[in-house]
């Protein structure tokens, strides 16, 4: 199953879930896909918005240590974004357009990832309708990190 979130010609947000992109594919062209508040079939995907999740105290068991917040401790805002992506995504390397397509294509289970792209995958991911973010290259400061 792939979930995507949509938006219709008004603007109206909402997410669908389909058996796979070509699924979507084809109830798009059909115009199956309708907007549940306006009835429209005039639909468009859009960005999806990225899911992080910070780690938490398990709370069955108060004697349990407490996760590694990687923002504990770190007063600039763009250090602490970095330390959360990466303590909350799998480091592909140069695999990850491959990776991002077995995401994409359900071939694979769906996870966070990051890694690098040349321009040409890059351009090639988003032509495929894979949504991708492009970053810097991330340093990660090993003080702040653990």
């Amino acid at each position: 199953m792939i979930i995507f979130d949509l938006s219709c010609i008004k603007n109206h947000v909402f997410e669908a879930w389909f058996e796979s992109q070509a699924a979507y594919a084809a109830q798009l062209a059909t115009r199956l896909i309708m907007c549940p508040l306006c009835g429209s079939s005039d639909i468009r995907r859009i960005p999806s918005a990225v899911h992080l999740a910070k780690p938490t105290r398990a709370t069955d068991d108060a004697s349990a240590p407490t996760q590694i917040d990687p923002t504990y401790g770190v007063s600039d805002p763009y250090q602490q974004l970095v330390n959360l992506i990466v303590s909350a995504s799998d480091d592909v390397g140069n695999e990850f357009a491959s990776e991002a397509r077995k995401i994409h294509y359900c071939e694979t289970p769906s996870r966070s990832i990051r890694g690098e792209a040349t321009p040409a995958e890059y351009e090639s991911l988003r032509e495929e309708g894979i949504e991708v973010l492009r970053l810097p290259k991330i340093k990660i400061k090993s003080k702040d990190f653990h």
